[in-house]
């Protein structure tokens, strides 16, 4: 078979279109385009933006984590170098700071706020959708690549992670980069192309280290068979783009390993001060074993389950869910990306098999391996990966499915007049509509009427597709559009339950409440730590905690923190929402009026305000008051930075003021023997139901 008539070469037209101005373009698209083309791609994109705006304030400074390395980044140009936590340097967040930059830079230019943060996120997000648009229109239909877009906007863990401060909407937006150039690269074998996505993922390691590599195996071998040239330029170009992934992604880690260690802030995550230690331990190889020293379940993802401090385990296929192949469409993930994973899995046998005769350097092939190869290689990972998972991750595997879905859906569309390509396309929409309504049934009290209507709607429009080939243009283009809007109106409402609540602490989901069961390991209760033990207990209490029957996926009312207000309804995930002045392993703490006046007096004088157990109980304090709070053991509290020598020095040269009780944190490295040091040594000062110690006032 040959490729079909939607599938134009995209170096038609390139001379006719020289002589226009590029306002021209931007406005009127290629010569050869409809003229509803570039106002519905405009349209998309403003919508999209539009969307991802709306209520985004609600979730305040979300991730508190970051949001405290981004606020200590805009004050201090070393903290922005190398991601600390704090202004004074400490210690760093446990990934590389590329995702910090943006944030961190419009933090400077317009002060500190949760919009401030945040709108960066907002921008990746439509730039992801136009990049795949262009990417997907490039080879394709411009309606392939507005289905592309519109599929990837209303993707519920997309319409969460990019209005969200994690490094996953980066990411994204690097990973759809690199597909685009690679398939620029593959229609003439042009080097620059290969060049740019070497660095387009040299970057995107500097976001979120090794899982940038994850596409790499099938986007290599797919430009080392089908580029056209021969196979010792191939392999060259291939090579000198790898150098420039290693440049790209390397100099920053050269500098950071190179940097005496003396003068730069601890490298959160890791055991030994080591970026390479938390690339390839931690945020690596940690991450397929689920041996993961110094994460929150300390390596313990094992086949019995996995074991939480204070003797706690959470069973079932280790600590952070169920692995194997249906991963991706269980309860803990189906509801956040699935919705349209089976059809872009049918729609991909369905275009190689529509471009299976074409010459090895046909771009429409390419393009399905491209894209069916970075899906595929990401969800087997994530599907199999032992250590630390959750749901949100799987906003990678969105551009993929979308670009997809739009391609083979056109495909078949042009394809319709043969039987097998009409019931290709019925299938296809019935299989959605069917699947859409079991990920509805997951919620039963949300919406309804919503899933029936789904079902029949999707039926009713999949029998006549299956028919496309035998009815007039017009009856068949609103067949076509009730499948699409069958196949769109699952994910489009939870995009829009998402959009309408604010999210906030290190775990989130997509959707209405209990639309992802449970946080690690998904079963009916929730972990939360920092809990179970009253403001000011002692080293050790209260670490870990069950709550049993709270409301699956919904966060307690939380992550207020200082400026900017918390909004009424925010949801978190695991331990969202911890008592005034006590911080959680996963989520902040709500700093009142009189504890933030307490830290922020006289705060000029010290390097560091406060201290605290754990990065979320540090980080609310210090978007609370704008100065500097180190994090003592890091993120999970358990990385041995400070030691309790080091912490002694810093107290002796009356470097820190104040040291908060009680905040979470696994209490590994130096945490315990710090705490229990200070709580012996120094002056309790009760704020409220906040405990803290004055450093510079030692009890007779």
């Amino acid at each position: 078979m040959t490729t079909t008539s939607c599938q134009a070469d995209p170096r038609e037209g390139v001379a006719a279109a020289g002589h226009r101005s590029a306002r021209s373009r931007l406005w009127r698209g290629r010569p050869d385009d409809p003229a509803w083309v570039r106002p519905a791609l405009l349209a998309l994109l403003a919508a999209a933006f539009a969307a991802y705006l709306c209520n985004l304030s609600a979730s305040g400074y979300a991730n508190s984590f970051y949001s405290a390395a981004v606020q200590a980044g805009s004050q201090s140009w070393k903290a922005f170098f190398f991601g600390s936590l704090d202004a004074a340097n400490a210690i760093t967040v446990d990934k590389p700071p590329a995702s910090l930059w943006p944030m961190a830079l419009s933090v400077r230019l317009f002060g500190l706020g949760s919009w401030q943060i945040l709108l960066p996120e907002v921008l990746m997000g439509v730039g992801t959708v136009a990049v795949l648009y262009a990417a997907v229109r490039r080879r394709f239909s411009p309606a392939a690549g507005l289905i592309s877009g519109a599929v990837l906007s209303l993707t519920p863990v997309a319409a969460l992670m990019f209005r969200f401060n994690n490094p996953d909407a980066l990411l994204a937006l690097l990973m759809t980069v690199t597909v685009y150039c690679v398939l620029r690269a593959l229609e003439d074998a042009r080097t620059k192309w290969l060049v740019w996505a070497g660095v387009a993922i040299g970057f995107a390691f500097l976001t979120k280290t090794l899982q940038a590599f994850l596409i790499l195996p099938p986007l290599a071998v797919l430009y080392a068979v089908c580029a056209p040239t021969s196979v010792r330029r191939r392999l060259g170009q291939l090579a000198l783009s790898t150098g420039v992934l290693v440049v790209s992604g390397g100099w920053w880690v050269a500098a950071v390993e190179l940097w005496p260690k003396s003068s730069r802030p601890y490298i959160g995550g890791s055991q030994h001060n080591s970026f390479l230690e938390l690339t390839f331990g931690y945020n690596g190889l940690g991450r397929l074993s689920g041996d993961e020293t110094g994460s929150v379940g300390g390596g313990g993802a094992r086949a019995g389950g996995m074991e939480f401090p204070g003797g706690m385990r959470q069973g079932g296929g280790g600590g952070w869910g169920q692995t194997g192949i249906g991963r991706m469409f269980n309860s803990e993930v189906g509801g956040q990306v699935s919705w349209l994973l089976p059809a872009a899995l049918l729609l991909l046998i369905a275009g190689l098999v529509v471009t299976w005769k074409a010459r090895r350097t046909d771009t429409a092939r390419a393009a399905f391996l491209a894209w069916g190869g970075a899906l595929l290689m990401t969800a087997v990972i994530f599907s199999f990966m032992a250590g630390i998972f959750h749901q949100y991750y799987t906003v990678a595997l969105a551009p993929y499915i979308a670009a997809l879905v739009g391609m083979g859906v056109t495909v078949l569309w042009e394809e319709r007049s043969r039987v097998w390509a009409a019931l290709a396309l019925g299938v296809t929409v019935a299989v959605t509509a069917v699947w859409a309504y079991v990920l509805l049934g997951r919620t039963p009290d949300y919406l309804p009427w919503l899933r029936w209507a789904v079902l029949i709607g999707g039926l009713a429009a999949a029998l006549g597709l299956a028919l496309a080939g035998r009815l007039n243009r017009r009856v068949a283009l609103g067949v076509a559009g009730l499948g699409l809007v069958a196949a769109l109106a699952g994910p489009a409402a939870y995009s829009v339950s998402t959009l309408g609540a604010g999210h906030t602490g290190s775990i989130v989901t997509a959707g209405p409440a209990g639309a992802s069961m449970g946080g690690p390991g998904g079963g009916g209760g929730r972990m939360r730590f920092g809990g179970g033990a009253g403001p000011g207990a002692g080293a050790g209490a209260g670490q870990a905690g069950w709550q049993n029957g709270a409301r699956p996926g919904q966060g307690m009312p939380g992550g207020a923190m200082g400026r900017p207000g918390g909004a009424p309804e925010q949801r978190g995930g695991v331990g969202a929402g911890m008592g005034a002045g006590m911080g959680g392993l996963l989520d902040g703490a709500k700093v009142s009026a009189e504890a933030e006046a307490l830290v922020a007096k006289n705060a000029d004088r010290y390097t560091w305000a406060a201290a605290a157990i754990g990065s979320q109980n540090a980080a609310s304090y210090q978007l609370a008051t704008g100065k500097p709070v180190m994090a003592i053991g890091g993120f999970n509290g358990s990385d041995p930075s400070p030691t309790l020598e080091q912490f002694k020095k810093y107290v002796t040269e009356g470097k820190v003021h104040y040291f908060i009780a009680s905040g979470g944190g696994m209490m590994g490295g130096g945490g315990s023997a710090i705490s229990s040091w200070v709580e012996s040594t120094f002056k309790k000062v009760a704020v409220g139901t906040a405990a803290f110690y004055d450093l510079t006032v030692r009890v007779s």
